[in-house]
This record gives structure tokens, sequence and C-alpha cells, in this order.
């Protein structure tokens, strides 16, 4: 009997430790002139966000530009070179997008007329900030030899020509002030 009371004083100490921590916690307060839209669980609220009290739409917010880095509720990466990587790259199929990491991967993209190659392409966003060195692509070729995919080397310049037309849509997007047109 004694034995059994030595494991369970502990416990219930720990027990009531961590309700009498919990007494201190309060819960979110609703402001006097909440009129019953826009809360945690409304859908305005889940596809745009708010951080203090500013709407932030993919990481920009109102009180502070994009290009220095927009809110804290929203993208880790810069969002006109975001949505500029999504825009230029949106006729490949997307396999994945980590906005917070700020990665873009496409699936195998094959154009018509051009049987027996493929392409692929990877974007990083590295940066918070609109800047040329915040962008790069990684594009990869494979022909079809014998029934099997083999890896190829890409034409000269097509890389870079693909980071120019990011830039540009980004340049064009922020000109337009709205990251998500």
């Amino acid at each position: 009997m004694t034995l059994s009371r030595s494991k369970f004083l502990p416990t219930l100490l720990l027990g009531a430790m961590a309700l009498a921590g919990c007494s201190a916690i309060t819960p979110n307060q609703v402001p006097d002139n909440y009129s019953g839209e826009g809360g945690p669980n409304s859908e305005s609220s889940r596809l745009i966000g708010s951080a203090t009290g500013s709407d932030v739409i993919l990481g920009t917010s109102k009180n502070k530009p994009a290009d220095q880095g927009g809110g804290g509720g929203g993208l880790g990466v810069n969002a006109y070179l975001w949505r500029g990587a999504l825009d230029t790259l949106s006729f490949m199929p997307l396999a994945s997008a980590d906005p917070f990491g700020g990665v873009i991967i496409t699936d195998w993209y094959q154009p018509q007329g051009a049987g027996g190659e493929r392409f692929k392409a990877t974007a990083y966003i590295l940066s918070r900030e609109l800047r040329a060195d915040a962008l790069r692509i990684a594009m990869f070729r494979q022909v079809e030899q014998k029934g099997q995919w083999v890896d190829a080397p890409m034409a000269p310049g097509t890389v870079s020509e693909i980071e120019n037309r990011v830039l540009s849509r980004a340049r064009t997007l922020r000109a337009q002030g709205n990251p998500t047109s």
C-alpha cells in the first residue's frame, strides 16, 4: 500500500501544478464592436488571415510593402517573386509548392510537337526582398532513348531567360501593387 501511495502522490502533485498553470491562461477576448464576421473560423480569415489588425495576403500587409518582407503571417519569401514564379511556370504541371520554404517544383512537362523530350523546373525564392539574387531556377531536360528517359543538357540561356521572365512578372505585379493579381 505504501508503494502505491509513493507513486500516486508525485502524480497528484504534477497534475495539480499543471492545473494551476492553466488558470493564468485567458481565452481570446471578443472586442465590444465585434459584428460576428471575420472571426478566426470565417472563410475570409482562413483565406487571408490577419496580423495585428491589418489584412495579410500572401505575405504582404497594408502597413509594410512586400518587397521589404511583408506581414508576419504570410509567406516566408517575397510575395511578388513567389507569384511571378508561379505565373511564369504555370504552363508546366505543379508538383509541389512550399511558400514558407520558397520552393516551387513542377512535374515533367512534354511540349506538344517536341516528342521525345520533357522538362522539369524548380524555383527557389531565397529572400523576402524583391532582388534578382533572391531567385534561382533549376531546369532539367530529358530525352527519350530506346524507351528510357535520359538526362540531357539544357540549351544555353534557357535558365536565365526563365529567371528574367519571373523577375519581369514580379516587377509588373509590384507596379500594380498586388501580388495576387
